[in-house]
C-alpha cells in the first residue's frame, strides 16, 4: 500500500495565499501531472496554448479529467531545445499560474530551472518547483528551503541543447540512482526536509531507448532513496521508436503501458498530456490489484 502523500496546496513566501491543506492531506498516489506547455517550441504541444486564457482552460479541462496537479512551463526543455530569456518565460507561464490559481485548488507545480521564474510563480500559487537541473542552482537551493514547496529532483546527462547527442552509460540504472541519491543527500543536509522531495530518473533527458527501458524496468531500485518517484513517459520519442511513429500523439497506447508499467515498479507521481486516458487505465489497474 503507497503511504499518503503530503502535497503543500500553497507556499509560504506569500502570505495570505494559503489555502486549506486538509483537501490535499488524504491524497494517495498515484497521482496524475498534467502536462501544461505554454511553449512554442515543445516536441508534443508546441504552439497550442501560447494564448494564456487557452492554457488556463486547458489546465481547468486537464483538472475536471482528473488531474491531481498541473506541471505548468514556458521553456521547452525537448532535445536540442535552446534556453529562453527570463522575461519571455515569466511572460509565458505568470499569467496561466494566476487564472489557474484563482480558479481550481489542484496543487500547481512550475516546470523551470530558473530561481527567478520559480520564485514568481511560488508568490503567485504554485507549491511544487519541478526542476530538470536538480537544485544544483544554489539560488534555487536556497529557494525551495526558504519556501514549503515540494521539489522534484530530476536527472539529465547535459543540458537539453547536447544531451541526446551521444548519451554514454556503464550502468544506467546505478549511475542515476547515484545522481539522485546525491542530490537528495545533499539538500537533505542543507535542511530541506525529504519528504519534501520528489525524484525523477528523466526518462528521454540524454538517455537512449535501451536506457530508458531499463529505468522502468528496475523502477523500484529508486525506493530506498526515501523518496517519492515522478516518472514522465508520456509521447516521448523512445516510445514512437517502439511503436514505428514519427508522430508524438501516435504514441497514446505506449504512453499509458509504459504509466503503467511506472506504478507497478515504484511510481507515485505520473506526468502525462492525456489525463483521461491514463486516469480510466488507472482505475482499471488499481481494480484488479486490489488496491
Amino acid at each position: 500500500m503507497y503511504e499518503r502523500m503530503e502535497i503543500s496546496s500553497s507556499p509560504a513566501i506569500k502570505a495570505g495565499r494559503r489555502i486549506d491543506r486538509s483537501r490535499f492531506e488524504d491524497l494517495r498516489p498515484p497521482l496524475v501531472m498534467g502536462v501544461l506547455n505554454t511553449t512554442p517550441d515543445s516536441f508534443s504541444d508546441g504552439g497550442m496554448f501560447l494564448d494564456p486564457e487557452k492554457a488556463v482552460l486547458h489546465g481547468m479541462s486537464m483538472v475536471e479529467d482528473g488531474a491531481d496537479i498541473i506541471d505548468i512551463g514556458g521553456e521547452s526543455t525537448r532535445p536540442f531545445a535552446q534556453s529562453v530569456s527570463l522575461d519571455s518565460e515569466l511572460g509565458r507561464v505568470l499569467p496561466v499560474v494566476k487564472g489557474l490559481a484563482k480558479r481550481t485548488g489542484v496543487p500547481l507545480s512550475i516546470d523551470t530551472r530558473h530561481p527567478e521564474v520559480a520564485r514568481a510563480c511560488l508568490e503567485e500559487g504554485c507549491s511544487i518547483i519541478n526542476d530538470i537541473s536538480a537544485f544544483s542552482d544554489p539560488t534555487m537551493e536556497r529557494l525551495l528551503k526558504e519556501s514549503d514547496a515540494t521539489g522534484v529532483i530530476m536527472h539529465m546527462q547535459g543540458d537539453p541543447a547536447s544531451m541526446q547527442i551521444s548519451p554514454s552509460y556503464v550502468d544506467v540504472v546505478q549511475e542515476v540512482h547515484s545522481y539522485l541519491l546525491s542530490r537528495v543527500e545533499h539538500l537533505t543536509s542543507h535542511g530541506i526536509r525529504r519528504d519534501r522531495l520528489l525524484i525523477d530518473p528523466g526518462i528521454g533527458f540524454g538517455k537512449t531507448v535501451e536506457g530508458n527501458i531499463l529505468l522502468l524496468r528496475h523502477l523500484d531500485r529508486f525506493r530506498d532513496i526515501g523518496c517519492h518517484v515522478l516518472v514522465g513517459t508520456s509521447r516521448k520519442s523512445f516510445l514512437g521508436k517502439l511503436l514505428g511513429t514519427n508522430e508524438p500523439k501516435d504514441r497514446l497506447e505506449g504512453s499509458i503501458a509504459s504509466m503503467l508499467i511506472s506504478i507497478s515498479n515504484g511510481a507515485s507521481v505520473v506526468r502525462v498530456h492525456d489525463v483521461r486516458s491514463t486516469k480510466r487505465a488507472i482505475i482499471v489497474q488499481r481494480s484488479i490489484l486490489g488496491k
